[in-house]
C-alpha cells in the first residue's frame, strides 16, 4: 500500500521544535529572531502565501516586520528598503515575496539581501556554500523547498545512500539545490527537464523522483516504478468541471491518482511540500539569528 507523506505533520514537528528553541533563546538572551517580510503589490496568491508565512512565524515566536509596498514602487526605492533592513539589528531574516512587478529585476533585489539575512537561501553566496559545504553543516541557509523535500525523505527512515534520484526541473529555486542536497546524501542524481529526451524512461528508473517542472499532471503513473518515492513540488491551478460549473483545483506536476497506485510513497498536493517550505523558512530565520548573534548551535 502506498504511503502518503503528510507534509503538514512533519512541518508541525519542526515548528514545535523551533518554538521550544526560540523560547529558550528568549529566556537566555532576551531576544528572538526577527523576520522582515516584503510584499510588493496585491497579487492574490502572494497575499495568501505571505499570510501563511507570517502566521506561522508568529506562532513559533519569531518577530515579524511587515513591509507591504505599493506596486508602483521603483526598483531603487525597493533597494533602499532592503539596505535599511540589512542594517536593522532586530531583522535576522529578509523575505521578499515573489513575483515582483515586471519593472523590477528580481535577481537584483534578491542579490541585494545580505547573505547572512537571506531567509530564502537564494543568494549566490549561500547557493555556493551549499555546493561545497560538508553535509553536516547546520548553520547553512538552504533554499526552503528543497530542504523541506529532503526532510520528508529522511522522515521515511530509509537509507538514501546509492539511491538513483531523478529531479525533473532545473530551476535555481528548487531543481538545482535539490540535486545538491541529494548528492550530499550520496544519491546518484540525474537532473532532467521538459526537454530531456526519453524523459519517461529516465523517470521510470528512479528510486526517488522529485517533480519540480511546473506542468500540471505531467508525470504519469506509467513513468514511475513500483518501489519509487515520489516528491511532488508542483503547485498548479487548473479548472475542472464540478456540478456543472468550472472550479479551480490545485494539482501537482504528478498525476496523483495514477501515481498513488504505483509508488511506494508519495506527497499530496496540497498538504505535502507546501507546509514544509514554510517550516524551513522559519528554520532559516532561526539559523540566521544564531549566526548573526553568535549564538552556539545546540
Amino acid at each position: 500500500m502506498t504511503l502518503v507523506i503528510d507534509g503538514r505533520e512533519i512541518a508541525l514537528t519542526l515548528r514545535n521544535k523551533l518554538s521550544k528553541e526560540i523560547a529558550n533563546l528568549k529566556k537566555k538572551y532576551n531576544k528572538v529572531p526577527g523576520l522582515a517580510v516584503v510584499q510588493v503589490g496585491n497579487v492574490a496568491a502572494s497575499s495568501v502565501y505571505v499570510k501563511a508565512k507570517t502566521k506561522s512565524a508568529k506562532e513559533v515566536g519569531i518577530e515579524v516586520i511587515d513591509h507591504h509596498l505599493d506596486e508602483s514602487i521603483s526598483q531603487n526605492q525597493l533597494l533602499e528598503i532592503i539596505e535599511r533592513l540589512n542594517q536593522q539589528n532586530n531583522v535576522d531574516g529578509i523575505l521578499v515575496q515573489l513575483p515582483l512587478p515586471k519593472h523590477i529585476n528580481e535577481q537584483i533585489i534578491l542579490d541585494a539581501i545580505h547573505p547572512e539575512k537571506d531567509a530564502d537561501g537564494f543568494h549566490p553566496l549561500n547557493v555556493g556554500k551549499l555546493s561545497i559545504a560538508s553535509s553536516n553543516n547546520e548553520n547553512l541557509l538552504v533554499p526552503c523547498t528543497p530542504y523541506g523535500c529532503l526532510l520528508m525523505l529522511k522522515n521515511l527512515n530509509i537509507d538514501l545512500v546509492g539511491k538513483n534520484a531523478v529531479v525533473v526541473g532545473r530551476s535555481n529555486i528548487v531543481g538545482k539545490p535539490m540535486a545538491q542536497l541529494l548528492i550530499k546524501e550520496s544519491c546518484t542524481v540525474t537532473v532532467a527537464h521538459s526537454k530531456t529526451k526519453d524523459l519517461k524512461k529516465i523517470c521510470s528508473d528512479a528510486d526517488i523522483l522529485v517533480a519540480a517542472v511546473g506542468r500540471p499532471k505531467m508525470i504519469k503513473g506509467d513513468w514511475i516504478k513500483s518501489s519509487a518515492i515520489v516528491i511532488d513540488v508542483g503547485i498548479n491551478r487548473i479548472q475542472i468541471e464540478k456540478d456543472g460549473e468550472l472550479k479551480n483545483k490545485l494539482v501537482g506536476d504528478v498525476d496523483y491518482n495514477e501515481a498513488e497506485k504505483i509508488a511506494s510513497a508519495i506527497t499530496p498536493v496540497p498538504g505535502g511540500v507546501g507546509p514544509m517550505t514554510i517550516a524551513c523558512l522559519l528554520r532559516n530565520t532561526t539559523i540566521a539569528f544564531k549566526n548573526l548573534k553568535n549564538v552556539k548551535f545546540l
